[in-house]
């Protein structure tokens, strides 16, 4: 897998400038489907090609993102809504989803309701995973939608400024690791926060 994601990394940093915003829009579809593609690796390089070279907007880029996200989570929500619980907990390990995962997604929904359909893009873990019990449960699709939508713009708001801020430190971009920055720092620590008491308490509570 490890091979798989690397392989695909390099066809997508090599092919960035000519995908343009499809190639973002089908990364991030598959980003937020069975496939857990980071987009960490996705917005950022696209970000720091539209303020190097001009020929993508960074508005461009989170529309972009956030239609994809938007795409991959409502193919989660209506797989999951038509096959129902039994069928992906069946199948599901096909895909890398596993009962775990499932019933881990589940105590997420449950714990945060709607504000964890929003919070969700905004965190790993849960964040392809969350259409599953948004659709075993039927939740109504259009607040489905709008929070998956807004979390995601915000999400990508986020990596566009990380994409740009790695961009304009230049010992950063030449390869001297030594040198990157507090800001840096500083967003890994939050995110770290937030995973820890958001999703890695809930994944790990008793069933």
């Amino acid at each position: 897998m490890h091979d798989l994601f690397k392989e695909l990394i390099d066809w997508y940093l090599r092919s960035l400038e000519t995908g343009g915003y499809a190639l973002i829009v089908l990364l991030m579809f598959v980003e937020s489907t069975f496939l857990p593609l980071p987009s960490e690796l996705i917005i950022p390089p696209a970000a720091h090609l539209a303020y190097t070279k001009g020929n993508m907007s960074i508005l461009g880029i989170v529309l972009a993102g956030a239609l994809g996200s938007w795409l991959g989570a409502t193919t989660m929500y209506w797989v999951a809504r038509w096959a129902g619980r039994p069928l992906i907990l069946k199948y599901g390990k096909y895909f890398r989803v596993s009962p775990e995962k499932v019933a881990a997604a589940e105590r997420w929904a449950a714990a945060y309701g709607n504000f964890g359909i929003f919070a969700s893009r905004l965190l790993p873990v849960v964040r392809h995973l969350i259409g599953i019990p948004a659709g075993i449960v039927q939740m109504n699709y259009l607040k489905f939608s709008l929070w998956t939508v807004v979390g995601s713009s915000l999400w990508c708001g986020v990596l566009c400024w990380l994409g740009i801020k790695a961009g304009q430190d230049q010992a950063l971009m030449n390869g001297e690791l030594h040198s990157i920055t507090i800001w840096g720092a500083g967003i890994l620590a939050v995110l770290g926060v937030i995973y820890w008491f958001f999703v890695h308490r809930q994944m790990k509570s008793a069933k």
